[in-house]
């Protein structure tokens, strides 16, 4: 199955609810990381939560930069989205594997931490991006997510995102959901809501089941009425470049760069993000310093 995310309205406008199955995009991210299962499920957890979050709150050439760090062994978290349904992330320390825990699931609040803060940075074009930063709940990302929208957005939500890890540290399935409580929804939809995503499986249950996001959804919402507004497919992305090292390279001391050349004949940058690798010659360097 295909990566894709669906946007869509509940009972006329109670709630905006998305879906998305991000597998071959967590997939991806683990094979340029070469992660291992813990630090593989927080990492593929906040890429689908990063993702859901800006196709909710972005829109045009929009774009948002999540970072997690809660003390776990995992390290910080970064994740980068806009609002096209692409996104990019890293965290500090891949190889993390943990125990399971009693329900034999991954312990990505372990991983993560709880003892720190998640903050979202959102550039909407106009100069300086706006930063909005709560404190970690659990270090599990759905819930802190929830809360951060609750918190810095005002929207009452809840967030669902979930990676099952194969034993070769393969990804089996990934996605999620987040659905946006809007004013017009009555108390009892909302205790209907609460109630049911207490009793559906984890997402990544319904995935390995073979349901698509559109199922999902309906799923959740069971008898309630599920209008599909938009589909659009996500990926992995990364938008490094050879220029944009060099521009970051021009903006080294110049000494730094002659020491460069001097000592080890050119250098090599390494994109964080997707781990690709550029090789700047001595002459390519020699070129930077001639024009600073």
């Amino acid at each position: 199955m295909s990566d894709y995310l669906i946007k869509s309205i509940v009972n006329d406008g109670m709630f905006r609810a998305y879906a998305v199955n991000t597998t071959n995009l967590v997939q991806e991210a683990q094979q340029r990381h070469d992660s291992w299962s813990a630090a593989t499920a927080a990492l593929g957890r906040s890429l689908t939560a990063t993702l859901l979050l800006s196709s909710s709150v972005l829109k045009g050439e929009e774009k948002l930069t999540v970072k997690i760090n809660g003390g776990g062994p995992v390290g910080t978290i970064v994740v980068d989205g806009n609002a096209k349904g692409t996104v990019k992330g890293y965290l500090q320390h891949p190889h993390v594997s943990l125990p399971l825990k009693e329900d034999h699931h991954i312990d990505v609040g372990q991983a993560v931490g709880n003892q720190g803060v998640m903050a979202v940075t959102k550039d909407m074009g106009l100069g300086d991006p706006f930063t909005g930063q709560v404190g970690l709940v659990s270090g599990e990302i759905g819930d802190d997510f929830t809360y951060y929208l609750a918190q810095s957005e005002q929207i009452p939500s809840a967030v669902g995102v979930s990676v099952f890890v194969n034993p070769d540290e393969t990804v089996g399935v990934a996605g999620g959901f987040l659905i946006q409580v809007m004013p017009d929804a009555t108390d009892d939809a909302i205790d209907r809501l609460q109630t049911r995503l207490k009793e559906i499986p984890l997402i990544s249950e319904m995935l390995r089941n073979g349901k698509t996001p559109e199922e999902i959804l309906n799923d959740i919402f069971k008898d309630d009425q599920v209008k599909i507004l938009d589909k659009m497919d996500v990926k992995f992305e990364c938008d490094c470049s050879k220029e944009r090292f060099a521009q970051s390279l021009a903006s080294l001391p110049t000494e730094e760069l002659q020491e460069m050349i001097d000592k080890d004949q050119g250098a090599q940058a390494v994109c964080r993000f997707c781990g690709n690798q550029y090789q700047f010659s001595e002459a390519e360097l020699q070129k930077i310093i001639d024009e600073k």
